[in-house]
């Protein structure tokens, strides 16, 4: 039973061109050239589980004191009384409606005022400090810098980077080198580090947004891995890459008080992001994709589905431009950019609300 649902997932006529086996791109030493292992899917998870490790020593001996430097304080607030009956009420919901306040105060014999300074007390308890979020940025900002140069050293030389045709002529005979192999699986790796730390990490208010767009770019490098289309995937790796390390600089200055460094950095990014992520990603590699592969080479089911978590992408890539341009709005009407970039959950019903790793959400001026 197992073996017929599995026979008919991996359908050849499903997952390659016509006339294409999986005999026929399957690694070997007799082949001309070296296809992609499927099993290599397998080596991204223990990866992420050590770039967290390694990010975890990196914040703690790099990030952390480099912060302490810059006047960064790792300040936590003021803790809540102990109270178990509120506390309870808390851990059901963090979000109180003016019944649940009279309905508690009532309860517990305390005012409505009681009630409400417990309540913001106990939720500010919940927020990271800034030395924290200066480390998560620090981190992150580390890692993109590195892939993007990386992608950058190993795509030089390769014929696609300069004539994304090439992405397709002489498909799916097209073997992969032991650069690519490596920035395939460390980027890979990242995305699921990303996935897995979100649930631990400064909760933003794009939290299920940035969630679906981590495991569409990871549906999106496997499905291009398993049909050795992993030639698109680098270009769509790189560009990618490239904003995101001004984003989270941009972010960590804000953190350390530097504000016209944050300013400066904020709008190159802006700049950086619309014309990747709304030029270069839309018309040339998705209009690469829709138009000239069907051109150059048969279509098959597979392939349209990688080419809708393109689409995909690209739509959320329209989402996050609105709030960026509604962040740069912002700080240009008020002469500075006002806020965090991104904000924790728990700072939206307190304060402002702010916005996204990928992508910065709306700023509201601080009253």
């Amino acid at each position: 039973m197992l073996r017929s649902l599995l026979d008919k997932f991996w359908d050849e006529d499903i997952w390659l061109p016509a006339n294409t086996t999986w005999d026929d791109i399957a690694p070997g030493p007799d082949k001309a050239v070296l296809y992609n292992d499927h099993s290599c899917l397998l080596y991204p998870i223990p990866m992420a589980i050590v770039l967290i490790g390694l990010r975890h020593l990196l914040e703690k001996y790099w990030f952390a004191p480099f912060g302490k430097s810059l006047g960064i304080k790792n300040t936590r607030p003021k803790k809540a009384p102990n109270n178990p009956k509120l506390e309870a009420a808390y851990q059901a919901s963090s979000k109180i409606r003016h019944k649940q306040v009279c309905a508690l105060a009532k309860q517990l014999d305390m005012t409505e005022r009681q009630v409400e300074r417990w309540w913001r007390l106990r939720r500010s308890q919940d927020k990271p400090s800034t030395l924290v979020k200066f480390c998560e940025n620090a981190w992150r900002c580390f890692f993109y810098l590195y892939n993007f140069s990386y992608g950058l050293f190993v795509m030089w030389d390769k014929e696609w980077l300069w004539d994304i045709d090439q992405c397709y002529i002489g498909y799916p005979h097209q073997g992969v080198t032991n650069d690519v192999w490596w920035y395939y699986m460390i980027s890979s790796a990242f995305y699921w580090s990303l996935t897995i730390s979100q649930f631990w990490d400064v909760r933003r208010k794009d939290f299920w947004q940035m969630f679906v767009h981590h495991l569409a770019t990871i549906a999106l490098l496997s499905f291009s891995w398993v049909c050795n289309l992993h030639r698109i995937g680098t270009l769509v790796l790189l560009v990618h890459d490239s904003a995101d390390i001004l984003l989270d600089a941009a972010k960590a200055a804000k953190y350390a008080n530097y504000q016209k460094l944050c300013d400066g950095m904020f709008a190159i990014f802006t700049v950086l992001w619309i014309v990747t992520r709304l030029g270069i990603y839309p018309f040339y590699i998705i209009w690469s994709t829709t138009i000239r592969a069907p051109m150059l080479v048969p279509m098959f089911p597979a392939y349209f589905i990688f080419n809708s978590l393109l689409c995909l992408l690209l739509c959320l890539h329209i989402l996050w431009t609105w709030l960026i341009l509604q962040v740069a709005y912002k700080a240009i009407t008020a002469g500075r950019l006002d806020g965090d970039i991104r904000s924790s959950s728990s700072e939206i019903s307190d304060s402002s609300h702010h916005s996204n790793h990928s992508t910065p959400n709306r700023v509201n001026h601080k009253k």
